[in-house]
């Protein structure tokens, strides 16, 4: 492991197994996370990112969910060979995650602070008064005033509850955050203030990012490298740069030209044809190939090996290859 990486994914395969047909879900991740840098996994619904970031934590429920192989390394240590007992060490307090949807995310019958102080006193060796105060401090970091600590969720509107679950996962000051599209649900004017939210408690506690969103806009603001996740697969993956200026994959093309506009004459979208496939019944060759504009015959038939067209930025396509 570089000494500059936090974490480290290796040929993650993650199935879903139920009685009529196997799901795959995750097809051979690799993935790499500076300490400090803010990667985004961007793709469509149902591409795999939300199980790669709670494979990260080892929250999969199992059975349905399988982890059949890979490594996920995080400061030299093997998450996917931890025992339970040391991942509950792991979770909240190393690791955090902040849940897409934050009124399932929070308990309706406990008060909110409660619930931040919680998760503090569980991984510090602290009285309740003293985590309650910390948990106080936390909720007015996020911009919500200490008068409302024994509120309940329902009190709360959606971007306060989504405040309340972003303090909740910074309580403890991790190292790794894994944000699930925590903007989706959210008007503009909220989003906006999430991301600034997020971008200055990453600063101030030199916090590295995992930004799950289908949003390049979010992408383009926050992260510093992005992975484009198709069918469980990484297509495409570099720098901000790489990514936004020079897209190479033909998802990645498809992506950015469906965007609307601003000094187009067009009066309507280009979207990109078709629909995901099916998880349990996946295509042979490159997954994308039926709905690729630029496909070849052997698309069909054989799986591209990722290439790296220029230093740092790969690419899962023949025509990478200069085929």
């Amino acid at each position: 492991m570089k000494d500059d990486n936090i974490l480290e994914i290796s040929n993650l395969v993650v199935e879903y197994h139920t009685d009529s047909t196997v799901i795959h879900a995750v097809n051979g991740v690799n993935l790499h996370i500076k300490k400090g840098e803010t990667l985004g996994l961007v793709g469509e619904t149902g591409a795999g990112k939300t199980t790669i970031a709670r494979s990260i934590m080892r929250i999969l429920q199992t059975p349905p969910a399988k982890f059949c192989d890979g490594k996920i390394i995080f400061k030299d240590k093997d998450l996917m060979t931890a025992t339970e007992a040391e991942m509950r060490k792991i979770r909240g307090n190393k690791i955090a995650m902040i849940f897409q949807d934050p009124m399932t995310a929070l308990n309706p019958i406990e008060k909110v602070g409660f619930q931040i102080a919680e998760t503090i006193s569980l991984h510090n060796k602290i009285t309740l008064k003293e985590a309650e105060k910390r948990a106080g401090e936390m909720l007015e970091m996020v911009g919500i005033p200490l008068d409302r600590f024994d509120e309940y969720p329902h009190q709360f509107s959606g971007g306060m509850k989504q405040r309340v679950v972003i303090a909740m996962a910074l309580a403890c000051n991790p190292e790794l955050l894994l944000a699930d599209e925590p903007t989706t649900a959210l008007d503009v004017t909220i989003q906006a203030q999430v991301l600034e939210m997020i971008q200055q408690l990453k600063g101030k506690f030199d916090t590295s990012v995992v930004m799950i969103t289908h949003d390049l806009g979010v992408v383009a603001v926050s992260c510093n490298s992005v992975a484009v996740v198709y069918a469980g697969e990484i297509v495409e993956y570099g720098t901000a740069e790489h990514i936004f200026d020079h897209p190479t994959h033909p998802y990645t093309i498809g992506l950015f030209n469906s965007l609307p506009k601003l000094d187009s004459t067009s009066k309507r979208l280009k979207p990109i044809k078709g629909m995901m496939p099916n998880m349990a019944k996946l295509p042979k060759g490159c997954k994308f190939c039926p709905r690729c504009s630029s496909a070849m015959d052997k698309c069909s038939v054989d799986t591209p090996e990722t290439v790296e067209v220029s230093p740092g930025h790969q690419v899962k396509c023949f025509l990478a290859g200069g085929e």
